[in-house]
């Protein structure tokens, strides 16, 4: 499992983007809609092929008939990093090893096709802080498509207070340096790196 993309929640998509750009002091791309889950996002190419997410309900979608990806159904509060999302070769190998990460969707938006897992209910293990698994199906995957803004993503910090045990469950499948645990209350904090700045995203 290497680190894909990282994602900001937001109660509105306005908002999502706005804490990115806020962090960051550049505009967020556009992104497109999610009809299986009645979401919509913006987007972000980072250093490497990783990129930035900003998501949030689409208030246009109406009713998916199922519980949304990310516990946006039930989220609420300021915009902030949520969720990090990590790329399999093998969605069901995968599962079989981390069957907590959910259940496979197939999912399509133009030329892009994937498989996500998602949990029945939605909400990801550890307070939300167990990576949600994407396989890409579509070659390159989104985040080689995307135009490097020049930001480098240099360490995203996964905090939880049984961070041991969270780092200990992934340490066999995750290979990614730029991720780091760490013992303290639940939340998600990416550092950034471009030109000699340095900026922080929570």
């Amino acid at each position: 499992m290497q680190l894909d993309h990282i994602a900001v929640l937001g109660v509105t998509l306005e908002d999502a983007a706005r804490h990115c750009e806020t962090a960051l002091e550049t505009p967020m791309g556009p992104g497109g809609q999610h009809a299986t889950f009645a979401t919509h996002n913006r987007l972000l190419g980072l250093e490497d092929a990783l990129y930035l997410e900003a998501i949030a309900i689409d208030p246009e979608a109406g009713d998916p008939g199922r519980p949304r990806w990310f516990g946006l159904d039930r989220f609420a509060g300021a915009a902030r990093l949520d969720k990090w999302v990590v790329r399999v070769d093998d969605m069901d190998e995968a599962l079989a090893a981390l069957p907590e990460a959910g259940r496979p969707v197939a999912l399509e938006r133009g030329d892009l096709a994937w498989i996500m897992a998602v949990p029945d209910d939605g909400m990801l293990p550890w307070d939300g802080l167990f990576p949600a698994l994407i396989e890409w199906k579509s070659e390159p995957p989104a985040g080689a498509r995307l135009t490097s803004s020049g930001w480098a993503l240099s360490e995203l910090v996964v905090a939880h207070p049984d961070a041991e045990r969270l780092e200990a469950r992934l340490a066999p499948h995750l290979d990614s340096p730029l991720v780091r645990f760490e013992t303290d209350a639940p939340g998600l904090a990416a550092r950034f790196e471009k030109a000699g700045q340095v900026r922080w995203l929570r």
